[in-house]
């Protein structure tokens, strides 16, 4: 079952994966979007999204988004990496308690 947006708000880094997700959909290449096409086959294996992502190397383009706006672009990398990773725990747990 695919969880809902609501569902999704809950769970950690849920806003900004639902961020990503709208970005992606409208074809805007943002952070955002970039965090939902790295885990582009987990996001799909969930049903949140479909077909094939259209950036081979999203990890390059966040680096490169990251570095534009300038300070700790490293940090920030592992920080939003860590969060992609914490979200995709808990929405593997979310979609394991769904009978």
């Amino acid at each position: 079952m695919t969880p809902t947006p609501d569902q999704i708000r809950t769970l950690p880094g849920g806003e900004r994966m639902l961020e990503g997700l709208r970005d992606w959909r409208a074809g805007r290449t943002t952070i955002s979007s970039c965090i939902v096409l790295i885990a582009f086959g987990k996001f799909r294996a969930a049903g949140l999204v479909e077909g094939e992502s259209p950036i081979r190397e999203a990890e390059l383009v966040l680096y490169d988004l990251l570095l534009k706006e300038g300070g700790n672009a490293y940090g920030r990398y592992n920080s939003l990496i860590r969060e992609l990773v914490s979200f995709g725990r808990a929405l593997a747990r979310y979609q394991r308690q769904i009978p």
